[in-house]
């Protein structure tokens, strides 16, 4: 066996890094929209909306801690994007990043499916539908309320993702304050809970592009059909846009109001002090 999987191992520091990005979001969607599935097809009798709020944080847990030894565990587009603006990514990785992410979530989606295709075909009669009481569709991927506008979706896409960034930069910024490796994935996942919490109920906080759309996909795929991108007003292109526009306001928020006024290292300030004094040495022999 060790043998074997020598043989396999691939060299590629970039195709390990997308493998670990599309496992990852693997084991988040397959755990989010798992809790979701048992939720649905059971009628709330055996979970209720806090079950799927956990199902989801939990998954995004895991699945950072599946692959962050090996991409740094960005698990969302969104993520990546904002990463790469902030000059802490490379923008050729980042179409790379966002495919792997995306297939990962369009093959958790299909297991999740295959996992509980009796349950969805009884609960939905054999009709696969997007809308009405036996809808099925949203154990995938998200929706708006029937109350919201677009506009309203694309505000609450735009909050939810900046306080999802404003979080997890504050987690990485060691001076800040330190997070122990080990607990900042726990953490990450309490974020995501607290969201889902407080900004869930208007249309299923998304806040991940690949979240969404793989799933989707895979329904338009797998038999919803077309109406998965017809439903609430062609609202598809908002949990795509509107995640990547908050993680960006996010991170220029917590750029201006947190990490730019750092003082400088203790080192760079005794550097500093040192060139002083030697100028000013300078100065006074000449």
């Amino acid at each position: 066996m060790e043998r074997l999987l020598k043989k396999c191992q691939i060299r590629s520091q970039l195709v390990r890094e997308c493998l670990a990005e599309c496992l990852g979001v693997y084991v988040l969607i397959l755990f989010g929209c798992g809790s979701v599935a048992q939720v649905v097809t059971t009628r709330d009798t055996k979970g209720q909306y806090l079950s799927i709020n956990l199902g989801f944080a939990l998954g995004v847990t895991f699945g950072v801690f599946v692959s962050r030894g090996v991409s740094g565990a960005h698990l969302n587009p969104a993520v990546s994007l904002s990463l790469c603006v902030l000059g802490k990514h490379p923008w050729k990785k980042l179409p790379f990043y966002t495919f792997f992410q995306v297939l990962g979530a369009f093959l958790a989606a299909a297991t999740v499916c295959l996992q509980y295709y009796d349950a969805i075909q009884t609960f939905s009669g054999g009709k696969l539908e997007v809308t009405g009481p036996n809808a099925t569709a949203g154990i995938f991927c998200t929706y708006p309320a029937d109350y919201l506008s677009v506009w309203g979706g694309i505000v609450d896409q735009v909050i939810g993702t900046a306080a999802l960034l404003l979080c997890v930069l504050a987690l990485g910024d060691r001076r800040n304050t330190p997070v122990p490796d080990a607990l900042q994935p726990v953490l990450v996942g309490a974020a995501v809970l607290v969201i889902g919490i407080s900004m869930g109920s208007n249309s299923g906080y998304a806040l991940n592009p690949a979240r969404d759309f793989g799933p989707r996909l895979f329904t338009y795929i797998a038999g919803w059909g077309p109406d998965v991108f017809r439903a609430g007003g062609g609202w598809w292109w908002v949990p795509i846009v509107a995640p990547c526009l908050g993680a960006l306001l996010g991170c220029l928020v917590y750029q201006l109001m947190v990490e730019a006024h750092h003082p400088p290292p203790p080192a760079e300030r005794q550097d500093g002090r040192q060139e002083d004094v030697e100028g000013k040495a300078d100065v006074e022999m000449e």
